[in-house]
């Protein structure tokens, strides 16, 4: 990674509209171009520990977002901020990461050949510490800050009760607008965008949400992703079932063994993710021209 330079404030507000940055940071260490900041950008933050079906929600979410014509900033953490970032390199957008230390003291070092992807593919990596300066935890509050300084929204996907993804939507709120994504009620790590959804922030279904309030071009036809399997097993399981065709609910039932309360359940998760739709006579279905993997 080259060395990086350092860039005043004003710099970075002269990258994006008449707003004036709030007051996060005086300036950033930078490699890499920063014209990804003229574009609209949106920040994609989420736990450490992401499911599979997390990752994949990410990296559809950013894919579908830079394909849109928007720059991707993220922490450039491992789970859901690596695949935000790797799922716009997937659209070649560009994607800006920022760090908690120093370029120097490159930390998760796991994370540098994602960083150097990034650089190589128009994207930044930035960061409010000099170069040689270590990444400790106080810090992430700070990077936290700038991520959700420099977006024109922000979307949490799998967040605890207590983490760095809601510290990120706090420094956002009342600024710019923030997106919750859903998911199982029954697992700790999504418990945070649950509380984001109940307080009010706005519920995210997918890519076109953000860019409808952000009043940004539709999403190009066929740059919808292939929608990830559900790590759920019913849910897995009915939409196996509906890949043969519309069904009732209790043909549903018995063809996948389980409860009435149960099926339900989990239709209401993938109506929320868009994955099926009900149709005329309380039949569901795949939404038409929906793909999965």
């Amino acid at each position: 990674m080259e060395n990086p330079t350092w860039y005043a404030r004003s710099i970075f507000e002269a990258l994006r509209d008449p707003r004036p940055l709030p007051a996060v940071f005086e300036g950033l260490w930078a490699t890499g171009n920063l014209d990804g900041l003229k574009r609209p950008s949106v920040a994609i933050v989420g736990t450490r520990a992401a499911s599979g079906y997390g990752r994949a929600t990410a990296q559809r979410f950013a894919s579908e977002l830079g394909a849109a014509g928007c720059c991707i900033i993220s922490g450039l953490a491992l789970g859901i901020d690596s695949a935000a970032h790797e799922g716009a390199l997937d659209a070649s957008a560009p994607t800006i990461g920022v760090l908690g230390g120093g370029h120097n003291k490159f930390f998760p070092r796991r994370n540098r050949a994602l960083a150097e992807r990034m650089l190589a593919g128009g994207g930044a990596v930035l960061s409010p510490f000099a170069p040689e300066h270590p990444a400790v935890p106080h810090q992430f509050l700070q990077r936290n800050g700038v991520v959700a300084a420099l977006a024109d929204a922000v979307v949490v996907i799998e967040a605890p009760a207590r983490s760095g993804a809601l510290n990120t939507a706090g420094w956002a709120a009342g600024r710019i607008p923030v997106f919750a994504v859903p998911g199982d009620v029954d697992r700790p790590h999504v418990a945070g965008c649950h509380a984001l959804i109940r307080d009010g922030v706005t519920l995210a279904r997918n890519a076109q949400d953000v860019l409808d309030e952000l009043h940004v071009m539709k999403l190009p036809i066929g740059a919808q992703t292939a929608r990830p399997a559900p790590d759920d097993p019913l849910q897995a399981k009915i939409l196996a079932i509906l890949d043969a065709g519309e069904i009732t609910l209790d043909e549903l039932c018995a063809a996948s063994g389980a409860t009435t309360s149960q099926v339900l359940a989990a239709l209401s998760v993938l109506e929320l993710q868009r994955a099926i739709e009900t149709r005329a006579g309380q039949r569901f279905a795949i939404v038409s021209g929906g793909k999965r993997c």
